[in-house]
């Protein structure tokens, strides 16, 4: 149990603090039933408190608490004050006008994660785009939109990429296929000024970017992007997070997260070795500059 959720999203946080009451129950010896009992709910109610997946009224925490027998002021006051913290909602809840709840979700965790594993084969990832980049592919998807939410749309994902330089930022390994950096997304200028910013991006210590190069051929992600995610909390397992069209899919069962890691496991192997991926990037940087 941690006690710094700076990072932390609400999603998090309930998780974080549904375990540890699962925990706690546990070692009081009582069924979801009973505790339910207690704070006039039911066994269900208990269930989702434990997993995480409803927000937290301070009395029941407060209850369930005194039910299991925890005298330790401090423990007492960090967890309430995780259940308080677990229903303030994140930064982004200023845009929750423009965010499905499944896009929201991902904002939580990947605002909580240590390590973030992508693969992207026709956009640079969101957290590499310039503001430009970002606009143009927000436009794909928004055609109809208007200038002030085209805006807000790209503010929103600028101010994800603070995760990268704060404190304690998360490792990222991105996996690039070679056509991201052909395809003339906002026109040559935007290209340019994108892969300028790629290039920049590899000297820094938390940013891994490799390049599935066209002469590679088929290879084991041929199913589509995807990103796994890692937290640094023993509660959490890892999150495999899959886009599409109208909505995303969450996958964190054992032998699903298993087999898109040995994917992903392949595709450091089968792309470019990180060192050359400078040399990758000015060679295309060199090809919009003639354009």
């Amino acid at each position: 149990m941690t006690t710094g959720h700076q990072s932390s999203g609400p999603t998090v946080r309930r998780i974080q603090l549904g375990a540890r009451l699962r925990n706690l129950r546990q070692a009081a010896g009582m069924s979801r039933e009973q505790a339910g009992y207690e704070i006039r709910g039911s066994e269900s109610k208990i269930s989702r408190m434990e997993l995480g997946r409803v927000a937290f009224k301070e009395r029941d925490v407060v209850d369930l608490l005194k039910l299991y027998g925890i005298t330790d002021e401090e423990e007492h006051k960090r967890l309430v004050e995780l259940a308080r913290e677990a229903n303030t909602p994140g930064w982004w809840y200023a845009y929750s006008d423009l965010l499905t709840s499944w896009f929201q979700n991902y904002l939580d965790l990947e605002q909580s994660a240590e390590l973030i594993r992508t693969y992207e084969v026709q956009f640079v990832p969101g957290l590499l785009q310039t503001d430009a980049y970002a606009r143009a592919v927000i436009r794909l998807g928004h055609g109809t939109a208007r200038h002030e939410e085209i805006d807000r749309r790209a503010d929103l994902r600028m101010a994800r990429q603070q995760l990268l330089s704060r404190d304690v930022p998360p490792r990222l390994w991105a996996v690039l296929d070679e056509a991201v950096l052909h395809r003339p997304i906002g026109g040559p200028a935007v290209m340019r000024e994108q892969i300028a910013a790629l290039l920049k991006a590899c000297t820094q210590r938390n940013v891994r970017l490799q390049v599935i190069p066209f002469r590679s051929g088929g290879h084991a992600a041929t199913g589509g992007a995807f990103s796994i995610l890692r937290f640094p909390h023993e509660d959490l397992p890892d999150v495999v997070y899959l886009e599409h069209l109208t909505g995303a899919v969450y996958l964190d069962k054992r032998e699903d997260v298993d087999e898109y890691a040995a994917a992903v496991g392949r595709l450091f192997i089968e792309a470019e070795p990180p060192n050359r991926t400078p040399e990758i990037l000015s060679r295309a940087l060199r090809e919009w500059e003639e354009n």
